[in-house]
């Protein structure tokens, strides 16, 4: 068994309200030392894998297929053996 931890983002390209809005609330807590705020997804898979390879390969495949928008959103990705 692996865990996979996927981290999904919105390419910088992307504009990111949630981030801005995120950004806006820090600065009226009079905390300014923040310039910048993109928001993301954060994603634990427990794959039965027979290897890392195979983790890998099933954990590649959920991103594309269904996790990230690879027109907007970029991911990356850890496997740890459980």
């Amino acid at each position: 068994m692996y865990v996979s931890k996927v981290r999904i983002t919105l390419r910088k390209s992307i504009l990111d309200p949630q981030g801005k809005a995120v950004e806006h609330a820090v600065a009226s807590l009079g905390i300014s030392r923040i310039k910048d705020v993109r928001m993301g997804k954060y994603i634990e898979l427990i794959v039965d894998g027979a290897s890392e390879a195979d983790a890998r390969q099933t954990t590649e495949e959920v991103c594309k297929k269904l996790l990230a928008n690879p027109v907007m959103e970029d991911y990356h990705y850890e496997i740890e053996k459980v």
